[in-house]
């Protein structure tokens, strides 16, 4: 696989056609604030790696491929405590450096203005409040105050839906969860990878199934002799149905996670990197290759 030395392109973002984008909704469960191409890298020892990259609620979700429905990796930003200056490097593209509570993080992009944008959209959603950047052009600052409003009414509901749950013995799917942690865009085979080269990170993996619409699950049984299993999860409106001898319909895919966790006896726990970011080998490879 080829890092580093792919360049952004030069193109002007363009919205994901509606069916992707409506896919990406679903999955992310998240209003869409900004969206354009980053060169990311977590550390100065590595490459930078070019993503399409989605700016949702107080997440970062990178995209290998402009039209694909799935994300490879995401990044909560919400503990993100400042930003540096964006500045140019020799090549004309701009830099910034997000500094969050355990990490940091370098994103590049292809000139400054589109790094202050990002920068400007980032520090809005976090800490809910229009940086007063001067170098800001009209347009932008407009639109900012519109996504600051978006995010407080979106923290709002957030609040209700969690407070309206604690009063409901089953509390329905909240369309404002994002995806269960040990979801990963990845094949089977390289999920079984993953789950041999990580025991202690846990024996289940979510991944998008063979058709790119539904998703699959993949564990490493361990209860009697280890083997590896698959099983398919099929998206049907606003439930997951489980392919098992009798069918096990749930109603958002991280309960699909719990019943496995549940029925294999307390064995399983979810596959879950502790620090699932862009430092992680996971993070950095593409999906499917």
């Amino acid at each position: 696989m080829q890092r580093g030395i792919r360049k952004q392109p030069e193109e002007t973002p363009q919205p994901a056609p509606r069916p992707i984008f409506q896919e990406r909704q679903r999955i992310t469960g998240l209003p869409l604030y900004l969206q354009g191409y980053l060169s990311v890298r977590h550390s100065r020892c590595q490459e930078f790696r070019v993503y399409w990259t989605e700016l949702r609620g107080t997440m970062l979700f990178f995209y290998d491929d402009k039209k694909a429905p799935t994300y490879s990796q995401k990044l909560d930003i919400s503990s993100l405590t400042s930003a540096t200056n964006v500045y140019p490097d020799e090549n004309g593209s701009a830099r910034f450096i997000l500094m969050l509570s355990n990490r940091e993080l370098e994103l590049k992009a292809n000139n400054c203005e589109c790094g202050k944008e990002w920068k400007g959209f980032i520090l809005t959603v976090t800490k809910l409040s229009v940086p007063p950047d001067e170098s800001l052009l009209p347009g932008q600052l407009t639109r900012m105050h519109e996504v600051l409003e978006k995010e407080k009414e979106r923290r709002i509901t957030l609040n209700d839906c969690s407070s309206a749950s604690l009063n409901r013995e089953s509390p329905p799917s909240s369309t404002l969860t994002p995806m269960p942690a040990c979801f990963y865009a990845v094949s089977r085979q390289e999920a079984i990878k993953m789950l041999e080269k990580n025991p202690s990170c846990g024996n289940l993996i979510l991944r998008p199934g063979s058709d790119s619409k539904n998703y699959a699950i993949t564990i490493q049984h361990k209860l009697h002799a280890p083997c590896i299993k698959h099983y398919k999860v099929m998206s049907k409106g606003t439930s997951y149905v489980i392919e098992l001898e009798r069918q096990v319909t749930l109603p958002s895919l991280q309960d699909v996670v719990n019943y496995f966790v549940t029925q294999t006896q307390g064995n399983l726990k979810p596959f879950v990197i502790q620090t699932c970011t862009a430092e992680d080998p996971a993070f950095r490879k593409q999906a499917g290759h």
